[in-house]
């Protein structure tokens, strides 16, 4: 393990997905490098611009063809994470891809098949670590999202490690987060003491550790507001308007600049005369924005019955928030309505006050949709500012007011008392400039040239959890249910690290993995590489290996002679000619038979034989000596031997019969088999029996 750690994050959103590579110090270096001060903070985690890297549409668009978000999506981020994270660590580093509003609303089987197209690319195609995918490769819901948010928020803003010097009275230190996307809108903050008893079941339960093993624990409270983010809740006033004239084709549109003209089909969408049927209703912009604040106010859904009071939208209960104490940060469209057309209008401003910026998108959407055009063309208001943009802004700028001011009740800076001595707290925020936390809320996108981005406390949770914890007691790093140690919905990060090896090749590194149907390969292979050596072993050993087989499984008793045939015995060396294991019984003719000394333990390791024979060993078939010369051919020889052939012939190595034929039949190779064997060579018939004796010399 080297000295930076890394990890790699795909936030795969609605429209796209964008990868995000972090780094930071192995927990070892930290301790060793860090001063007293840092020990008692959060390791420090560290991206660059260069990065990050986004792509189109989202993965959710695979939804029916599955197949191709590897090849024709995932290749492109994870080609160039693997251009930033060194070779060397990239077995090191973990890999996530958490999905959000984009792939909650596919149907549950096209989000399954996507997810687990997602794993197994990455693992094909990278070493990025993947232990679990049900970990790394998920969907996670809103309230999560916004958690990990307010989590980047506050490491960035320093809330952490250092809450002495951003003090906001009563204990509280720590600050509120916003986030709006295109479909849902999350707020996540810490409430008072006092709404924290209150409403303690309602908190989520954060857990972190510091450099030196030390813990740190929030509790947090986070809800979703599904349906409320700037697109879907355009979408909805739409509607609205449709079914406040049905049947008209033209409606005016107080949210659009004066002149402009929108066509929509009946869901509220842009009208696509390639998919939509019949004709579409045009909207025309009238530019009224006080109007387009008021016809926004009810989708807000405020009147909705609240079963667990306090609620603030859509009847979702909500503990009450004291702006005293609670400064709230918001994200993505919070910063891009009041940033992206807007900024000219307060850019040497502390912050985000409701007047100023009331007074601005005023201006701006009062404005004909002509003079807006040619401001476009002129780049009046950057670069980055098209006609859709434009044509956008005047709703989303009413409805984020609605939202911060009606819905969440943050006060109108500039026009309302804020009712308190607040204190100020001062932050180093985009650019350099130094903004004021004084006000209840303010629109973010980077702090000290990082940007605040949910994935990013995804990080941080996982950094801290590869902290050594300082006692077997400790409890883990994560978040879960507000209850004491570790509550049944527990979410670990995933940091239980261990360093790759570099030793295992591909197919070790994913054997184990979950997918079962891996394990029976795996134990093919060892059933293979098992008949390879048994074959291979000799014909000495593999007999050895079957009578120890033979005793190890109860095989004892009465020995006999057993037959092997068939296609068995030709897999495993064994002739399709009857062999026989000759075993002595009580009650054979032994007499004249010397069993030589045997030893398990074999010396043969070093043969370069095939059954593994040595010069000066015999091959375990021992040949009888006779005593006595071979007689005339024609006279009965008579000698103590002819018993022993006999014994022979009753053995199964010849008929019985004259001592006389048999010699005819197979003198010759008697004769030339003994020489051999009294030469010191090893050499037995193919098929008989083998046994330890001393050899038989033949006398000529």
């Amino acid at each position: 393990m080297g000295k930076w750690r890394y990890g790699v994050i795909l936030d795969a959103g609605s429209s796209g997905t964008r990868v995000h590579i972090y780094r930071w110090l192995n927990s070892d270096t930290a301790r060793e490098t860090a001063s007293e001060a840092q020990l008692h903070k959060l390791p420090e985690i560290e991206t660059d611009k260069k990065w990050i890297k986004k792509i189109h549409p989202g993965i959710s668009t695979f939804g029916e063809h599955p197949h191709d978000v590897g090849p024709e999506h995932l290749d492109k981020l994870l080609s160039h994470a693997l251009k930033h994270v060194p070779l060397e660590e990239v077995p090191n580093t973990p890999l996530f891809l958490l999905a959000t509003a984009g792939m909650r609303i596919l149907p549950p089987v096209q989000r399954k098949s996507v997810l687990k197209e997602v794993c197994d690319f990455a693992r094909k195609t990278t070493k990025f670590q993947l232990p679990d995918c049900d970990v790394h490769v998920q969907v996670i819901p809103g309230e999560t999202e916004g958690l990990y948010g307010w989590l980047a928020a506050n490491y960035l803003l320093g809330g952490f490690d250092n809450p002495e010097g951003h003090d906001h009275g009563k204990g509280h230190h720590t600050y509120g987060f916003l986030d709006m996307g295109g479909a849902s809108a999350q707020i996540a903050f810490a409430p008072n003491a006092t709404e924290a008893e209150k409403h303690a079941n309602d908190l989520t339960l954060l857990r972190l550790r510091t450099i030196d093993g030390a813990p740190m624990e929030y509790k947090v409270f986070v809800t979703t507001w599904l349906g409320f983010g700037v697109h879907q809740a355009r979408q909805r006033f739409v509607k609205a308007l449709l079914e406040s004239s049905p049947g008209a084709t033209e409606l005016p549109d107080p949210c659009l600049p004066a002149g402009a003209k929108v066509t929509v089909n009946k869901e509220g969408k842009s009208f696509d005369p390639d998919k939509d049927e019949g004709h579409g209703t045009e909207l025309v912009g009238t530019g009224k924005f006080p109007e387009c604040l008021h016809q926004a106010y009810p989708l807000l859904e405020k009147e909705k019955e609240c079963l667990d009071s306090p609620c603030l939208i859509n009847g979702q209960h909500t503990p009450a928030i004291d702006f005293d104490v609670n400064h709230f940060v918001g994200v993505s469209e919070y910063y891009h309505t009041t940033h992206e057309i807007f900024e000219m209008a307060h850019r040497d401003d502390d912050g985000y006050d409701f007047k100023s910026y009331q007074k601005g998108v005023n201006e701006f959407c009062s404005q004909s949709w002509k003079d807006i055009e040619k401001g476009i063309a002129k780049n009046k208001w950057g670069k980055k500012v098209d006609a859709e943009t434009a044509l956008e802004v005047c709703f989303k700028a009413s409805w984020l007011i609605n939202v911060l001011h009606d819905g969440i009740g943050v006060p109108r800076v500039g026009i309302e008392d804020l009712n308190g001595n607040h204190n100020v707290t001062k932050a180093k925020i985009g650019g350099g400039k130094t903004k004021g936390f004084l006000n209840p809320f303010q629109a973010v996108n980077k702090i000290n040239d990082v940007e605040v981005s949910w994935t990013l406390g995804k990080m941080v949770l996982y950094a801290s959890s590869e902290i050594p914890a300082p006692s077997t007691e400790a409890l883990a790093v994560g978040f879960g249910s507000n209850e004491p140690g570790i509550p049944d919905d527990f979410q670990y990060p995933g940091g239980s690290y261990h360093a790759y090896s570099g030793t295992e090749d591909d197919w070790h590194d994913r054997l184990f993995s979950e997918n079962p149907r891996r394990i029976p390969g795996f134990l093919i292979f060892i059933l293979i590489v098992f008949v390879i050596g048994y074959m291979l072993c000799g014909r000495e050993r593999r007999k050895i290996a079957r009578q120890k087989l033979g005793r190890m499984f109860g095989r004892g008793g009465r020995p006999s002679l057993r037959r092997r045939r068939g296609f068995p015995g030709k897999l495993f060396g064994l002739r399709s000619t009857p062999s026989y294991e000759r075993v002595l019984e009580e009650g054979e003719p032994s007499n004249d038979f010397e069993l030589g000394s045997f030893s398990d333990a074999s010396d043969n390791d070093h043969s370069d034989s095939t059954d593994g024979s040595r010069v000066g060993r015999t091959s375990g078939w021992a040949t009888p000596q006779i005593k006595t010369g071979i007689a005339e051919p024609g006279t009965p020889y008579v000698d103590s031997g002819t018993d022993l052939i006999a014994q022979g012939a009753g053995l199964g190595l010849g008929p019985p019969g004259a001592f006389g034929n048999a010699i005819e039949r197979g003198g010759l190779m008697a004769r030339t088999d003994s020489r051999e064997r009294m030469a010191g060579g090893r050499r037995s018939r193919a098929n008989s029996p083998r046994r330890k004796s001393p050899m038989m010399k033949l006398e000529e």
